[in-house]
């Protein structure tokens, strides 16, 4: 095999982009079990397979490490809560991101974003996406900046999505009965209600 400075160049950056992509979903699962300051570098390069020098080359720190994902799974939510979905849309949507394929990975975005990690820089980013995803969801209910009962709907829509957010913990955390088994057709109901009770624009 020839060295990597011999390898041609999209060579090397797909191996480092898929690299970049291990280091990623090691930490988001390290991160979300254990929280920010038990987990180690050491630790997440082993779980993927690298060398732990490359958490330093690829994102400087554990902190940007840390950042790194923290964006990763504010992302995945925005997806669930886009600015221009109706409230039956929302719901939908956050039924299947809790019961698809995909629910134990979604799992981990949620508990990325409520655990704090001490690193101030990052808290403020998970705050900030947190707040952001409730704008998202307040607009469903006629929320817009400057609008005369702003504070009003933001912690309706914080409420939402609060709702949403401990959602996934109980079914991953707590293993709550029947919320744990209930497939996305069973949650999208329940959900569709609690959106449509503090989402629907008051009259």
């Amino acid at each position: 095999m020839l060295p990597a400075e011999d390898q041609p160049a999209t060579t090397r950056r797909r191996d480092a982009a898929a690299t970049r992509q291990l280091l990623l979903d090691a930490a988001r699962r390290r991160f979300a079990r254990n929280g920010y300051a038990a987990t180690t570098v050491r630790e997440i390069a082993d779980q993927a397979g690298v060398n732990v020098a490359l958490i330093s080359r690829y994102f400087v720190s554990k902190e940007g490490l840390f950042e790194a994902c923290l964006m990763g799974a504010a992302d995945e939510l925005d997806r669930v809560v886009q600015k221009d979905y109706s409230i039956d849309a929302v719901a939908a949507s956050m039924a299947r991101h809790l019961a698809g394929p995909s629910a134990d990975w979604q799992a981990q975005q949620v508990l990325m974003l409520l655990r704090s990690s001490g690193d101030e820089q990052a808290d403020r980013i998970r705050h900030a996406k947190l707040r952001f995803l409730a704008e998202r969801m307040a607009t469903a209910g006629g929320w817009y900046p400057g609008h005369p009962e702003e504070e009003t709907l933001l912690l309706r829509a914080q409420v939402a999505l609060a709702a949403a957010l401990g959602l996934a913990i109980l079914r991953t955390s707590a293993v709550l009965e029947p919320l744990a088994s209930a497939d996305q057709e069973a949650l999208t109901e329940p959900l569709r209600a609690v959106m449509g009770a503090l989402l629907t624009p008051q009259a």
